[in-house]
């Protein structure tokens, strides 16, 4: 389970979310310039507007009353009221009045109204607790009060400004996650399949559309993939056919050996000889057999690993401390899995012998941690340095200043890496504490990943 340190690396780390994260900082920093630069460049004109709006109907209704009738006055302000939201009201020494909103459009108003109707004219926000934008007026010595609705005056109000502001965020947020997903899937792709061939695997081709770059990129790749499965096939039936052939002269030669009238040591010594080169060809064979997981079936691991641990403690010079749990199944090739515990068994018994013993201590662990079966066979010997334990799965390679002298070609670690990569596996090499090599095995639990079944 990844932790929360990991998912925050993951995020810092990922070209999605990099992309995302800054196609929304630009976003974002793009509509917060827009708007101040709108209100900016709006201000100044509106408030104009306003002011000679205000201007304008207190003019008017001051005409309006000045010259009408007192009896119809009554029925004036009902209509300017009823049809224009405009109120007409006495001023009063003992009105409550709150001021205007203290902003820089309420003050270029104020100041522009003033400008027009005098400076001593007064601006509220509320008056006796009626809430609208309030401007007094004088008709001789009366003084009055012209209420207009707020929002004829403020327009949008902060609440709208922030909803409209948060709706286009949004949009442009998933728009921005669309994008960040159009450029990291191509990636994406590419990172799955150089993932796949270094499992060992075949990976589909990669489609070869979209832009330039990408089919370029795309097509290179294919073509290198393709390049390296022909590399891969002519190499197989390269080493396949050099070692296929070697078999009959060697089969010839042992024939010889045995017919030829040659003293004890000597054909002893020359049978010696050509069984060390008939396992060194066995080796390159077995290196060189190519890799199918189509025919794959139910290994029982338990069985497996205890038959081999029995057969390979008959050896005189071997001995073995099993620890293997019951029921345990993969899916694989039994044949292939065996030849793995066989290699890494005798690449004990070869290597892993401590000093001023006759035997070689090997012991062998086969269990199951969550949905991994983790095989492990670990020695006693000298180990090996860890500079070099990385270099000990490449073919041809052997450690024989650190392991000790032995014969061989240096396939058998490459051979099980070969193996464990074809079931979907890993193999992990590392120096035991009280010393020795340990070679750990991680496999697909079968049970656990594909339900229970028959074997």
């Amino acid at each position: 389970m990844p932790t929360t340190s990991n998912r925050l690396n993951w995020i810092k780390s990922g070209l999605f979310w990099r992309t995302f994260f800054l196609l929304a900082f630009v976003i974002a920093a793009s509509m917060a310039a827009w708007v101040a630069s709108y209100r900016v460049v709006e201000q100044t004109p509106r408030a104009n507007q306003i002011a000679a709006q205000v201007i304008s109907v207190v003019t008017i209704t001051r005409a309006a009353l000045t010259h009408s009738a007192p009896d119809l006055r009554r029925e004036l302000l009902f209509d300017l009221s009823s049809n224009e939201g405009i109120r007409v009201y006495p001023l009063e020494d003992t009105d409550r009045v709150e001021p205007p909103t203290n902003n820089s459009l309420m003050r270029t108003i104020q100041e522009h109204v003033r400008a027009g109707l005098g400076q001593d004219t007064r601006f509220a926000r509320t008056v006796n607790d009626v809430a609208g934008f309030w401007v007094s007026f004088t008709i001789s010595d009366d003084e009055y009060w012209l209420m207009l609705d707020r929002d004829r005056i403020e327009g949008s109000s902060g609440a709208q400004w922030v909803g409209w502001g948060a709706a286009t965020l949004l949009l442009s947020l998933i728009g921005a996650m669309i994008i960040s997903g159009l450029i990291n899937q191509p990636l994406a792709r590419l990172t799955a399949a150089t993932r796949a061939i270094a499992n060992g695997q075949r990976p589909p081709p990669l489609p070869e559309r979209g832009p330039t770059e990408i089919r370029e990129a795309n097509h290179s790749f294919n073509q290198m993939v393709d390049d390296l499965n022909r590399v891969e096939s002519d190499r197989t039936v390269v080493l396949a056919g050099i070692s296929h052939d070697l078999r009959t002269p060697l089969a010839r030669m042992q024939l010889e050996v045995e017919l030829a009238r040659l003293p004890d040591a000597a054909r002893e010594g020359m049978q010696s000889d050509l069984e060390q080169m008939d396992a060194i060809i066995g080796q390159f064979l077995d290196y060189a057999k190519p890799a199918d997981s189509t025919h794959f079936q139910p290994v029982d691991m338990t069985a497996l690993i205890t038959s081999t641990a029995h057969e390979a403690a008959r050896l005189t010079d071997v001995r073995i401390t099993s620890k293997i749990d019951d029921n345990i199944t993969v899916l694989g090739n039994a044949i292939d899995i065996k030849r793995v515990v066989s290699n890494l068994i005798e690449n004990a018994r070869r290597y892993g012998k401590a000093d001023g013993t006759d035997f070689v201590e090997i012991d062998l662990s086969c269990h199951v941690e969550g949905d991994k079966v983790i095989v492990e066979v670990a020695d006693h010997g000298a180990g090996v340095p860890e500079a070099e334990i990385d270099r000990l799965l490449r073919p041809f390679t052997r450690m024989d200043s650190a392991r000790g002298q032995a014969n061989g070609a240096g396939l058998g670690l490459a051979i099980v890496d070969r193996i464990v990569k074809r079931h979907g596996g890993k193999l992990q090499l590392s120096n035991r504490n009280g010393g020795g090599l340990a070679i750990q095995i991680v496999l697909h639990n079968a049970k656990k990943r594909y339900g229970h079944f028959a074997t």
